[in-house]
């Protein structure tokens, strides 16, 4: 156990975490070399296509040094603000982590943001310069933020660089060095802690663990704490490039469970495994509650295929803990789920996932909150969608919801938040200096304004560099209107929307000048309208393809050309009588995005 290493490697998006990770796998040969390519880790194609990391990957490397063989796991997070959760579970696994700073980019706003999250879990700090090859790096000047950041030694930072492969060497010797060894009881009763898991069609559901304390052995009977479950590990191992089998899985070592587990509710993330025969009295802390930032309805396209997407989100929960939902219906889209995401990367992601490792076609509803309306009669009921809204008419108020929001920025992007909080209704209720560059405001404003593009737009003004976090504090009554997208007089259900006001009319336009440029053209004219009940507020047309009719008649009588004419016009008349616009969903995501 004294000879185990578990790290992490936190850092930035796109400082070089992955590639860095490529070397070290290189130099302990965990990976042959006709196995090894650019980001090896990544293993989903569209980690590949876009060049992120989305999923957290564990894997183990023996490294000799000074005679001595040592076991290293290392676990490779993703940099993307929206995969956050990932990176707390990862850290929440180690003893170590590798900071890693761009030295042409400097320190920026997931490097703090990470950094803090490890240093709550008294992990052991191992900064590291990486990119020196590059023409604009400026190695001192990094330095010298990464000194002032967390206060060490300037001749503890190390100089790499994950393109060439400098100072790996090194950084494989700091870890051994300066990472304490995990501590644990072998002979206590089994504790082990689920940290991630993965659905597989033919072994089902395999979980990934790190052993605090105790022993465990193949073909054991073990237990699931939380849920009280009790199965038998069928297969117990360590985790390579691919995973190998292994009889016991020791104290402070990472590890998977195949079980013959088939429902994915049985499994949770931060769940406690410990034996059968003598089990633990308590469960490890698991980790911290998921707080979705967007919300948004996931609906199969055909409506037979709803038990099928259940299963498809219970799935990709397993591999994603990150996501949260519920079922919901609607009118025109029948059944379907009722979805919480990080970002609107993240809500792009799941779309990608499901499309492409479960072959579900899915709609996804504008980004929303649930409201409370009371009518004339004094009911009071819950609106989830904005079809669920009754008529206009019948309204006497509507409540939405409103938050308590905290923002930690540096006191340079004050202004341009402030502006953005004001835009989104929100009123500010404090300001207070945390240190000489680090502010924090508090203001009140309505969840309905956040879930949309919010957390993108403060990530962007501020560098990255703003912190945000948010309680609920109530309802509220608000002046809200429901807003509706109608092609060609037919509303479409999925782009309805609850918004206040003041904003309709701007937003309505918005919407309809998105959706000309986005639906392809018909053979027939399309009228994309925005309205307030019957009140139209906007209009758009897309005009028809037409073919050329006249082309064949050339010279002779104009009242030829005009009876062609007019018998296509007749034509198209009808066409679009039982014509049907269908919307592509690229169209409906970038109208989710609209600023």
């Amino acid at each position: 156990m004294k000879n185990i290493r578990n790290f992490c490697i936190i850092a930035h998006i796109d400082h070089g975490k992955s590639t860095l990770a490529d070397r070290l796998l290189q130099i302990t040969n965990t990976v042959d070399a006709r196995d090894l390519q650019a980001q090896t880790l990544d293993d989903m194609d569209l980690e590949r296509e876009r060049g992120i990391t989305i999923k957290s990957h564990a894997i183990q490397m023996d490294y000799t040094y000074q005679g001595e063989k040592y076991t290293l796991n290392l676990i490779d997070t993703p940099g993307h603000v929206d995969f956050s959760y990932e990176v707390s579970r990862a850290i929440a696994s180690c003893e170590g982590a590798l900071l890693i700073v761009d030295a042409s980019q400097g320190i920026e706003a997931q490097t703090i943001s990470n950094l803090y999250l490890a240093l709550e879990h008294n992990l052991e700090i191992i900064p590291v310069l990486n990119k020196i090859d590059l023409p604009g790096a400026n190695p001192e000047e990094v330095k010298d933020q990464i000194v002032d950041l967390l206060g060490c030694d300037i001749n503890s930072i190390i100089p790499a660089s994950g393109k060439t492969g400098v100072g790996v060497d090194k950084i494989l010797e700091a870890i051994v060095e300066r990472i304490p060894a995990p501590v644990g009881d072998p002979n206590a009763p089994l504790q082990a802690l689920i940290f991630d898991s993965v659905y597989n069609n033919y072994r089902g559901i395999i979980a990934y663990f790190r052993v605090f304390n105790g022993t465990i052995r193949s073909g054991e009977k073990v237990k699931f704490f939380n849920t009280g479950k009790e199965y038998f590990a069928d297969e117990i191992g360590i985790l390579k490039l691919k995973q190998q089998p292994r009889d016991e899985v020791h104290t402070g070592d990472v590890g998977y469970i195949i079980s013959g587990i088939k429902f994915a509710k049985e499994v949770q993330v931060g769940d406690t495994i410990t034996s059968f025969e003598n089990p633990t009295t308590e469960a490890i802390q698991g980790f911290e509650e998921v707080k979705p930032m967007v919300f948004a309805g996931i609906y199969p396209v055909d409506t037979e295929d709803y038990e099928e997407l259940r299963d498809s989100m219970d799935k990709l929960q397993l591999n994603d803990a990150s996501l949260v939902f519920e079922p919901e219906s609607s009118a025109a889209l029948g059944f379907g789920f009722r979805c919480g995401f990080l970002g609107m990367l993240h809500m792009e992601i799941i779309q990608e996932r499901l499309e492409r490792e479960f072959d579900m076609t899915v709609i996804t509803t504008v980004p929303n909150v649930s409201y409370f309306c009371t009518t004339t009669k004094g009911v009071k009921m819950t609106v989830n969608n904005p079809s669920d809204l009754p008529d206009p008419s019948t309204i006497d108020f509507i409540e939405e919801p409103y938050i308590n929001a905290q923002v930690i920025t540096k006191s340079e992007y004050i202004g341009p938040i402030i502006e953005l909080c004001m835009a989104k209704r929100g009123i500010i209720k404090n300001q207070v200096y945390l240190t000489t560059n680090r502010v924090e405001i508090t203001f009140e404003m309505p969840l309905g304004e956040i879930v949309f593009d919010f957390y993108d737009k403060l990530k962007t003004i501020s560098r990255g560099y703003a912190s945000f976090d948010y309680h609920m504090i109530g309802y509220r009554q608000s002046k809200l209107v429901r807003m509706d997208i109608r092609l060609n007089g037919d509303p479409v259900d999925a782009l309805s929307s609850l918004i206040h006001q003041d904003k309709a009319y701007e937003l309505g336009k918005k919407m309809c000048e998105k959706l000309r440029e986005l639906l392809p053209r018909q053979q027939f004219e399309i009228a994309i309208q925005a309205s307030i009940g019957a009140k139209i507020i906007a209009r758009e047309t897309i005009k028809a393809l037409r073919k050329d009719v006249t082309a064949k008649c050339y010279g002779g009588d104009i009242s030829r050309k005009r009876k062609l004419l007019e018998k296509q016009k007749k034509g198209k008349k009808r066409m679009r009588q039982v014509g049907n616009v269908e919307i592509p969903q690229n169209a409906f995501l970038a109208v989710l995005k609209l600023d």
